[in-house]
């Protein structure tokens, strides 16, 4: 089983991305908790809530990778719920990146949010790339710094379609 994390600032493509290369490449999807949880909750979230995010993101993916599909996509993992809270609310409990750390991610493709447009959902709060940007540093440094192998995807939503397909067809014939 090959584990794939899409990654990034919103409104970069992760949530298209994962479905196109399900699409194109088989394999099960995993999607955002935390969108599920503010949905079933109608509210913000707030501190309190992100450990419940959190297992409920780990849950998710942990059914997935019971089901052992060649490929796993994750829309997200732990390390948006680690940066958001970061962002929110100044902090984060401090069991969540152990738990991030002590897993196995074998790709992380990094979307950066220059050459697409925001789209609001409803949901998103960073309207702003200067924001975005931030969240992207911030996610790429924390990658960096934990040794955690990372491509960087940039360009038009048709640049990036085509990068991430070819990308990930050489990945999963290289490491087959």
């Amino acid at each position: 089983m090959k584990v794939l994390v899409l990654t990034g600032p919103e409104s970069s493509g992760k949530s298209w991305l994962a479905n196109e290369l399900q699409q194109h490449f088989g394999g099960i999807v995993v999607g955002e908790y935390v969108r599920h949880f503010i949905d079933s909750q109608q509210r913000d979230t707030c501190y309190a809530d992100i450990s419940t995010i959190a297992k409920g993101q780990l849950a998710w993916e942990d059914t997935a990778r019971a089901e052992r599909p060649q490929l796993l996509i994750l829309d997200t993992n732990l390390l948006s719920n680690i940066l958001w809270s970061r962002e929110l609310f100044g902090d984060c409990p401090e069991w969540i990146e152990p738990a991030l750390l002590e897993r196995e991610y074998h790709l992380h493709l990094l979307l950066d949010p220059r050459g697409v447009e925001w789209v609001s959902d409803g949901q998103r709060c960073q309207p702003e790339l200067e924001q975005r940007l931030a969240f992207h540093h911030a996610c790429s440094g924390w990658l960096t710094t934990h040794g955690q192998p990372m491509v960087e995807i940039s360009g038009t939503w048709g640049e990036r379609q085509a990068k991430v397909i070819a990308l990930v067809e050489n990945w999963l014939t290289d490491t087959e």
